[in-house]
């Protein structure tokens, strides 16, 4: 039996713990903590989680970290939008957005950054923020219960917390199709797209843990990621078989998707995939039909700008982006017809993509700071 030493109250939001393993290295383990919201990211948590993970770093005898949630429903559902949907509805969005965007796009960027293994225990639900928090880990592991997505234009958003970086790695077409559709995929799909590295049963998460208490972690980095990843491929192995892939089948078509010269047309060619026998895909088209259709084009706009940026520019675009749709009005609409009032009516400000006019979308992507004064410019 592990024996976990508990570093902070065990109701917090997020639980932090640390066990020793046989050779006397550490594994610290940090647990979003809110399971009855699907352990929804909260400004409390971000700053929970971003000063615990300097610690760690900088602390030598911690060999890796895991990152996981409570319950066996979610790992995280998101950002909680709506305590951003209360900002937005007091008028004090600007500060409350600007804040709480800021914060964790900088937590993401550490992750991603981070020197020491991070082992993401991707378990149930990760969409938006979660994935944020998951995409820039080193060692990303899913189950067969695992559902991942962006489904941003669902709410008058669009693919934030990094998605201007790894939906432009997937394969042609791909990265396009999901911010458009917020297509909700398995754990097959996201190894698959680049955003997983192994499949694990979720019933060996106890087996994990016990194999990396018995791993002889030292205090060179590169040798405890090499060790992290053996132990994680040895499961990897033993696991059944992953569940069927609904992209894999589509890829194809993706990348003529990715050919087309315009917008529209790109559209009108998701809108036109057969989608018969095929729930998956119709789903993603409807979601496609009944999103923002502002949302829609920021997307497209938002992976052609930022293609071949650099991670840290991308994230200073997206607050500019994320600091907008809070002004604008169509992320309060979307969140207030999805959770507040749940009537699943949005009056969105615009009714269809050749609505959206150009002077909207240049005033999204407009420099709202200059570059030394932008709250990222130091992270």
């Amino acid at each position: 039996m592990t024996n976990f030493t508990p570093l902070n109250d065990t109701a917090s939001p997020v639980v932090f713990e640390e066990a020793t393993t046989a050779n006397g290295m550490k594994i610290a383990f940090a647990t979003l903590n809110v399971p009855k919201a699907l352990n929804a990211l909260n400004l409390d948590m971000i700053r929970l989680l971003a000063p615990k993970l300097k610690e760690w770093e900088a602390q030598e005898d911690i060999a890796l970290v895991v990152l996981k949630g409570e319950g066996e429903k979610a790992f995280c559902a998101g950002g909680d939008v709506v305590s951003l949907y209360k900002a937005m509805e007091k008028n004090d969005e600007k500060r409350y957005i600007e804040t709480f965007f800021s914060e964790e796009y900088r937590l993401d960027f550490h992750i991603h950054c981070f020197e020491k293994p991070i082992l993401l225990w991707g378990n149930g639900i990760i969409m938006g923020g979660g994935l944020g928090l998951m995409a820039g880990a080193s060692h990303r592991v899913v189950t067969e219960s695992s559902r991942i997505a962006m489904p941003e234009i669902t709410i008058g958003l669009y693919p934030d917390v990094g998605g201007s970086f790894f939906l432009n790695k997937m394969p042609p077409g791909v990265g396009l199709f999901l911010g458009l559709t917020g297509a909700s995929i398995n754990a097959s799909d996201a190894k698959l797209v680049g955003l997983a590295d192994y499949i694990l049963d979720v019933a060996r998460y106890d087996e994990l843990v016990s194999m990396l208490i018995e791993t002889n972690f030292g205090k060179t980095v590169g040798l405890n990621h090499e060790k992290l990843a053996g132990v994680l491929q040895k499961l990897d192995n033993a696991s059944a078989t992953p569940p069927k892939s609904a992209v894999k089948p589509l890829l194809g078509e993706l990348e003529k998707l990715a050919s087309l010269s315009s917008f529209k047309s790109q559209v009108e060619f998701i809108l036109s995939l057969d989608a018969t026998d095929n729930k998956w895909l119709s789903r993603a088209q409807s979601s496609l039909k009944h999103g923002s259709p502002l949302s829609a084009v920021l997307i497209s706009e938002q992976l052609k700008r930022t293609n071949g940026l650099t991670l840290k520019s991308c994230f200073m675009v997206e607050l500019g982006l994320s600091v907008m749709c809070g002004k604008f009005g169509e992320f309060q609409e979307g969140v207030r017809a999805l959770l507040i009032d749940k009537d699943n009516a949005p009056n969105w400000r615009f009714k269809s993509i050749d609505d959206v006019d150009t002077s909207t979308v240049e005033a999204f992507f407009a420099p709202q700071w200059s570059d030394d004064a932008h709250p990222l410019a130091t992270m």
